[in-house]
């Protein structure tokens, strides 16, 4: 498919209890590159194989979680297109000067009506990913250091009214609806999966009382063995582990998840298929929720549904 409007999860800024020790997990643990620390004491990282120059972004703070989730899209009069039909629709957006985050252009921030607040850009500065643009090996030492995984490939978020959300994200920025799960009375949407690509989901919401809630960000590996041996790295460093490894039936996607040091979620991933926007979505019915969660076991586990930062 023709990659416009929105292109991809950008970025998301992350709170944790103790920046140092924050610090130390995500680029020895998970095997982040760290790029950058500004005057409001928030430090970036990227991706190995990621090019722009950051993706996650971490702040100390009384309470983990997430304070922002972003999106690059394609250019400069693509963001002012989509601020426009964003306004249009009746969402108050916000500019963020350029430079409020290190190496990143003008911002639109706007607040979804699940409380999460989510952003647009369309520059960031592009650092490369260790290798070179002509002739490039297809990897380099760094990237074997700890988990590494190759992009931060998505995010599930808690929080309520996300009918709402899904018509602001296919009515207005262009996403499309790939699977759901149907809630225990039959009719309404539980969980959606939605993408602006051709992977299997670009970001996803699932209905909850409380707002803003942050279940997951998920960092893409090459490969199932990458998967596994991201398990062994987390059991070497005693992280807490939730579920897997394991394959999902939703998004047939192989993944464990685990929790970083301040109770923040995140997922190991890799597999799914590529879904086109003419594909009709798959539906997974309630009853049927925990085959779509943790396919070899059948098994709902609780913490995925109570447990959020």
């Amino acid at each position: 498919m023709a990659m416009t409007g929105v292109l991809r999860p950008g970025h998301a800024q992350v709170r944790v209890l103790d920046l140092e020790e924050g610090i130390k997990f995500y680029r020895d643990v998970m095997g982040l590159v760290e790029t950058g620390r500004d005057e409001h004491g928030r430090v970036y990282f990227k991706c190995w194989d990621e090019r722009d120059h950051s993706s996650y972004i971490i702040r100390e703070a009384d309470q983990a979680g997430i304070d922002f989730f972003g999106f690059k899209v394609l250019d400069e009069a693509t963001l002012d297109q989509l601020e426009a039909d964003l306004q249009a629709y009746g969402i108050e957006t916000r500019r963020m000067p350029a430079g409020d985050l290190l190496e990143t252009g003008e911002r639109v921030r706007f607040t979804l009506p699940s409380g999460h607040e989510m952003e647009l850009y369309a520059t960031k500065t592009a650092c490369g990913n260790g290798m070179s643009m002509v002739n490039p090996a297809p990897w380099y030492d760094e990237s074997e250091k700890g988990i590494a995984p190759l992009r931060l490939d998505h995010a599930l978020l808690y929080g309520p009214n996300i009918a709402e959300v899904k018509k602001i994200f296919t009515d207005v920025l262009g996403f499309f609806l790939v699977e759901r799960v149907i809630g225990e009375d039959g009719e309404s949407e539980a969980a959606i999966w939605l993408s602006c690509s051709h992977k299997v989901h670009d970001i996803a919401f699932a209905e909850y009382p409380e707002p803003g809630k942050l279940h997951h960000c998920s960092f893409l590996m090459e490969s199932w063995e990458k998967v596994l041996r991201a398990g062994d790295i987390m059991s070497m460093n005693d992280v807490a582990v939730d579920i897997g490894p394991t394959r999902h039936g939703i998004t047939r996607g192989c993944t464990i998840y685990a929790w970083d040091p301040s109770g923040n979620r995140f997922e190991t991933f890799m597999g799914g298929y590529q879904p086109y926007p003419d594909y009709e979505p798959l539906t997974w019915t309630f009853d049927n929720f925990a085959q779509g969660l943790d396919y070899p076991q059948r098994k709902l586990h609780e913490t995925f549904l109570t447990v959020v930062s």
